[in-house]
């Protein structure tokens, strides 16, 4: 598996449908500013068969140190985007060809 960066992305759809490179980016820029804007206003937003991005409270937790565990560590509530994946993706994912492969990677 791989980490694909904006930079791949934007190749990747340039050459596909044969768009210049620099407009490419600035559309997926466009979007994700945009994307931004909208989550940080506490909207949500959804796309079909792709899934959907809300902001969601993250409840008030005690944490630990692993140094000294016996001290807890309030994590004090907070907003944070969560992503729901769509019917479609999921079903592609849970397909797909790294099915299987999740947890078996030995740790030596």
């Amino acid at each position: 598996m791989a980490t694909i960066t904006k930079k791949k992305l934007i190749q990747v759809i340039s050459q596909r449908k044969r768009v210049h490179p620099n407009d490419v980016r600035n559309v997926i820029q466009a979007f994700l500013d945009v994307m931004t804007e909208y989550l940080s206003n506490g909207d949500r937003l959804e796309f079909r068969d792709f899934g959907v991005f809300e902001v969601v409270e993250r409840k008030q937790k005690i944490g630990r140190n692993p140094k000294n565990a016996a001290v807890p560590i309030v994590i004090p509530a907070r907003p944070a985007v969560k992503f729901t994946p769509g019917k479609k993706m999921k079903k592609l994912i849970e397909d797909g060809p790294i099915k299987g492969k999740i947890g078996t990677h030995s740790h030596a």
